[in-house]
């Protein structure tokens, strides 16, 4: 009796001893693939920049980062399935400033708010959009442009990586502002309206910097104006459109979040990684290339550009009578 409940003890301790560090690797962060997951189709500005920043992630976390594109609802689609994505760190969310700030302005049944439902970790990169028009095209200035818009009501033809995103929003308030009339053309990313666009199925796009500028240098598309505040140091040559259209700017920005419910210490050993990452100079110089500024925050000044940008585009969708409905 004696010798078997010594043999109990011992063959119970040594399973104890066997199960507790497996127990504590899958309980450690990152323990395993860590997924990006974007919300517009490959070739775009968010899949470009999250395609950047994974292989150093991935180095910094000794761990692959893989990027997922799941395309669809200008972004909103991925951004409803990233609040329910697992919170354990292997699964965060590069946004934009459409599914973060405008959406719940011009989709009535939106899935998700975005002021409630994410983790903030950091922004990631600022940049403005670009209206490129096809090379075979006449139109040699934004001036141009409008004046066939004005002439030929409805007939000219803009895409964007969707409704309600930066791009529709640019296009919007060109039309606005500058009194014209043109037609909306909405993609699942930025990718596939540079596919058309090159090839001629559209005329024209409001398009990222990240997916437009290798384009241009390319001679494949014309750049005629940017939507930013100043002109890009990527293309120092092109006008901005407030320059002739006095009272437009339109910036795009994106911006890592994680599910709810993340725990404090992995958000906040993600935000250290992220904003290690935009800080190589490296990383920036790549960054630059491709037309856009880094921009790593803290969480706190991720939720207070989110919240200020709400309020702002709220007054702009009102003002422009844009609605995804």
């Amino acid at each position: 009796m004696f010798r078997h409940s010594r043999l109990l003890v011992v063959l119970t301790a040594i399973s104890a001893s066997s199960w507790l560090p497996t127990a504590t690797a899958q309980g450690a962060f990152p323990s395993r693939p860590v997924v990006i997951s974007v919300g517009f189709a490959a070739g775009g500005g968010t899949d470009i920049t999250a395609r950047l920043l994974a292989k150093r992630l991935s180095e910094q976390l000794g761990q692959p980062v893989n990027v997922e594109n799941k395309p669809g609802a200008g972004g909103n689609l991925a951004a409803e399935l990233a609040t329910r994505g697992n919170p354990d760190g292997h699964f965060i969310h590069l946004s934009a400033i459409g599914p973060l700030t405008v959406a719940p302005h011009i989709t009535k049944r939106l899935g998700y708010d975005p002021r409630r439902d994410f983790t903030p970790l950091s922004a990631a990169v600022t940049f403005p959009n670009v209206l490129v028009v096809n090379a075979a095209l006449p139109f040699r200035s934004l001036d141009d442009y409008l004046a066939f818009a004005r002439v030929r009501p409805g007939a000219m033809a803009y895409g964007t990586s969707g409704i309600g995103g930066t791009g529709h929003l640019s296009g919007a308030l060109l039309e606005s502002i500058a009194k014209v009339d043109m037609t909306h053309v909405p993609y699942k990313g930025g990718g596939p309206a540079m596919t058309d666009l090159i090839g001629g199925q559209v005329q024209s796009l409001f398009a990222s910097a990240p997916s437009a500028v290798p384009q241009i240098r390319a001679g494949k598309i014309r750049a005629l104006a940017v939507t930013g505040p100043r002109r890009s140091e990527a293309l120092p040559e092109v006008p901005t459109i407030g320059e002739t259209q006095r009272g437009y700017e339109v910036s795009n920005w994106y911006a890592f979040v994680g599910p709810p419910k993340m725990p404090a210490e992995i958000a906040q050993r993600w935000t250290r990684e992220i904003v290690r990452a935009l800080s190589d100079p490296q990383v920036r110089e790549q960054v630059r290339e491709h037309g856009m500024d880094a921009i790593p925050s803290t969480a706190q000044e991720l939720a207070q550009r989110i919240e200020r940008e709400f309020v702002l585009w709220e007054r702009i969708v009102k003002q422009a009578g844009i609605s995804a409905e």
